[in-house]
């Protein structure tokens, strides 16, 4: 099997080429290390990944680059790629509409006139903002609290138009809060740990009673490699979520324990498009793909905290 992975440089990009190429995979990597966070980051990343004998990496941006060729000889894409980040999504929707809605589009044409076995597309918890009902279900009626959140449901919906509409085999999973080593410096746990490690203090926006529904990167890189091979329908939406909800307090208790370390808080007002809490059902993944996550929140951060302590 040949499988071409976008992002491939970033957090979970990586550790899914890594995953694959273990399986026996070939794998692509196309990635364009735009600077949203450090490039450095990515280019350590790609370093994990270059003495890999089964995998070949591609510098180009998806928004302009020749997708068909690309595709040459691709069994399965993992459309990882996309602009991150909630509260910058207000800033910059100019980007965040290219990079999510755009570049998805593309991949989708191209894979409608070079057909491929799937369409693996990373989604997020962020299209149901604050849900009415948790652990929240696929069949609940999306309401993004950020610009962000619009552009991934509006990806989502493109998957299912041309699923629909073409027999593209797409399937949407929605990833909840994922951590672990190489996790991007933006997102809290990695500031977390570095303020632990480093003695300075952590942002911590809202009064930390706000709830996410933490999910470990090696349990989402195998819900992507099932949802490649399994009995899927064209169009599916799928929850990946940890199962392990826990407060932005309790996760800072538990880093503090982890690094035996305390950590000053600098306490800021809730941001526009925070949500109050994430928890994701997993019926669906655990039945369709025979996927369940098998990390917890503790021992991921463990993980985490060693690879932070190594770099």
């Amino acid at each position: 099997m040949r499988a071409l992975v976008t992002g491939a440089a970033g957090f979970i990009g990586s550790h899914l080429v890594e995953r694959l190429a273990d399986d026996g995979w070939d794998v692509v990597g196309v990635d364009c290390l735009t600077p949203y966070y450090d490039v450095g980051q990515k280019r350590a990343n790609l370093d994990e990944l270059l003495g890999l004998p089964n995998f070949e990496f591609v510098d180009a941006d998806l928004r302009t680059c020749d997708l068909e060729r690309l595709l040459d000889g691709i069994d399965a894409v993992f459309h990882q790629a996309g602009q991150p980040g909630v509260r910058a999504s207000w800033d910059d929707f100019g980007s965040y509409v290219a990079h999510n809605i755009e570049v998805t589009q593309r991949m989708l044409e191209a894979v409608r006139v070079k057909p491929v076995s799937r369409f693996v597309f990373a989604s997020s918890s962020s299209v149901y903002g604050d849900a009415l009902a948790y652990p929240t279900r696929e069949e609940t009626i999306p309401q993004p609290k950020s610009p962000y959140g619009v552009t991934k449901l509006a990806a989502e919906h493109l998957c299912g138009v041309y699923a629909r509409n073409w027999g593209v085999p797409t399937v949407s999973l929605r990833y909840f809060t994922v951590f672990g080593p190489r996790q991007r410096p933006d997102m809290a746990m990695h500031r977390l740990i570095e303020a632990a490690l480093s003695g300075e203090s952590f942002p911590l926006f809202g009064s930390g009673a706000q709830v996410r529904d933490f999910t470990y990167v090696g349990d989402i890189v195998a819900a992507n490699r099932l949802a490649a091979t399994s009995d899927v329908s064209p169009g599916a939406v799928l929850n990946v979520s940890g199962g392990g909800a826990m407060s932005m307090t309790e996760v800072i208790e538990t880093v503090e324990r982890l690094t035996d370390r305390m950590i000053e808080l600098d306490r800021l007002p809730v941001q526009a498009g925070d949500v109050d809490r994430t928890s994701g059902a997993t019926d669906a993944a655990r039945s369709v793909l025979g996927w369940a996550p098998e990390v917890s929140v503790e021992e991921g951060l463990a993980r985490q905290v060693e690879w932070h302590r190594s770099r």
